[in-house]
């Protein structure tokens, strides 16, 4: 361990904004354990707003690999880290990736080309959350999955009280057809629903097909050149009325920020990323036959069978049936004990 200076943790979880967001819950354990260490979070440099967002992360080292890959290298400075938490995956590449920074301790998943490294047997059938929570608990650290929420943003919303509607996903398998996010749009819109359409960098053209072929202004199209900036993009999710959503890093946004949403899930069943059992949350999932956790290709290049089997009329009967949004008032009592910003 390293004497005279802060104490230092490394995470690994170089991936996109759901997978921050799915480990929130092992980030507030690691918090709640080593008060007085900083955490440093290596992941995309376009997740530092998120990971400041959450309370939890001191700063971040930006590293990325294509897709969904390990990183080549860590730009890490200084002595090596007083430990190391291998967030990204179950190894090796991962697992090496971070014992080259040579650590004080590495905490990670048991792999048979790494005999030396002692840790817990990987279960591929796993809820996300519950993953990453199992691992700590395996190395004493108390970790709770549905300890997932994070402080909703003092910045305004640009829409509050709207239904927000996100046609995109980073693969065609997990994107529902934009003919039937239209749909559901002008349905919710002549109801009498304020209705907006988000879309991340280089989805303009799908969310303006959405957003006129629902007979909304242009105006109701947010991102689309590039991202909406994280601030904006979760005040306007957190003050929303509810999020429509296929199985992206939107809907790990509504979730946690506790927004009621409906989400449609294809290729990789609920039980692997879904939300939590909530009234706030509907999960739309029909594997038909077979209800394995996996069925179909989660970066396949064209929409999941299992995704086409979600209507439109279900998605409209889903959004009216949801609960008015509301805030936690446990949660705000979590997390100003653990000293994390309260609600405002």
């Amino acid at each position: 361990m390293s004497s005279g200076t802060r104490l230092r943790v490394l995470v690994l979880r170089a991936l996109g904004l759901g997978d921050l967001l799915t480990a929130v819950p092992a980030l507030r354990a690691l918090r709640r354990h080593l008060p007085g260490h900083e955490i440093v979070l290596a992941a995309p440099e376009r997740l530092a707003e998120p990971a400041a967002a959450t309370g939890l992360v001191d700063r971040l080292l930006p590293a990325s690999g294509p897709g969904r890959a390990v990183p080549a290298d860590l730009a890490w400075d200084g002595p090596p880290p007083d430990l190391a938490v291998d967030l990204h995956g179950n190894g090796p590449q991962s697992h090496q990736l971070l014992r080259r920074l040579r650590p004080g301790r590495l905490f990670a998943y048991a792999h048979p080309q790494m005999s030396d490294l002692s840790g817990p047997a990987w279960q591929p059938d796993e809820h996300e959350r519950e993953r990453w929570c199992r691992l700590l608990r395996w190395y004493g650290i108390k970790a709770d999955p549905a300890d997932l929420r994070i402080p909703p943003p003092t910045t305004p919303s640009p829409a509050p009280g709207a239904i927000v509607v996100h046609p995109g996903a980073d693969a065609a398998a997990r994107r529902w057809p934009k003919e039937r996010f239209a749909a559901v749009a002008r349905e919710l819109h002549r109801g009498g629903h304020e209705v907006v359409v988000t879309a991340g960098g280089g989805e303009g053209a799908l969310a303006r097909f959405v957003a006129t072929e629902a007979e909304l202004p242009p105006a109701a199209v947010l991102g689309g050149a590039r991202d909406v900036p994280f601030d904006q993009l979760a005040a306007l999710v957190a003050r929303a009325r509810c999020v429509v959503v296929g199985d992206t890093g939107l809907a790990h946004l509504a979730t946690a920020l506790g927004t009621p949403s409906v989400v449609l899930f294809g290729p990789v069943a609920p039980r692997l990323w879904g939300p939590p059992a909530d009234p706030r949350h509907r999960v739309l999932w029909h594997p038909g036959t077979d209800d394995s956790p996996r069925p179909g290709d989660a970066h396949g290049r064209h929409p999941d069978e299992r995704l086409l089997r979600i209507t439109v009329d279900e998605v409209v009967e889903a959004v009216r049936e949801l609960p008015e949004p509301d805030t936690d008032p446990s949660y705000e009592r979590t997390t100003t004990a653990q000293g994390l910003p309260p609600l405002p």
